[in-house]
């Protein structure tokens, strides 16, 4: 790999984990346990590894966005977790911070010539 290749890793990597918990959380709007939100994240285009997404979900947790509960009712005990009225609040601000810096991301990409098309520059 060159040195170019891990640094665009690298950076693409801090890029992912900003976007982990506004990802997160707008899936669980409806209840979810962690392998369902896993597998529901993948279909969705964003692949999360567990080791990092239980963590996550128990920080979530913590900072009270997230209600959680253990369900009996399948062969192995599941935790359950779901957006509180906290959490929905927070997703609901995060998200409109999201689309104000996806437009001011979007506006500084654009190509000189001030016509939209993005050129891959290499």
């Amino acid at each position: 790999m060159s040195e170019v290749d891990e640094i665009v890793s690298s950076l693409a990597m801090e890029l992912r984990r900003g976007i982990l918990v506004l990802s997160v959380l707008s899936q669980l709007e409806e209840e979810q346990y962690g392998y369902s939100l896993v597998q529901r994240l993948t279909e969705r285009g964003l692949a999360i590894d567990q080791s990092t997404l239980y963590p996550l979900l128990r920080r979530l947790e913590k900072q009270e966005l997230l209600d959680s509960s253990w369900s009996l009712d399948e062969a192995r005990p599941r935790r359950y977790y779901v957006l509180n009225a906290k959490g929905k609040k927070v997703l609901n601000r995060l998200m409109t911070e999201w689309i104000h810096l996806n437009d001011i991301i979007t506006k500084l990409l654009k190509t000189k010539n001030g016509d939209g098309n993005n050129e891959k520059l290499d």
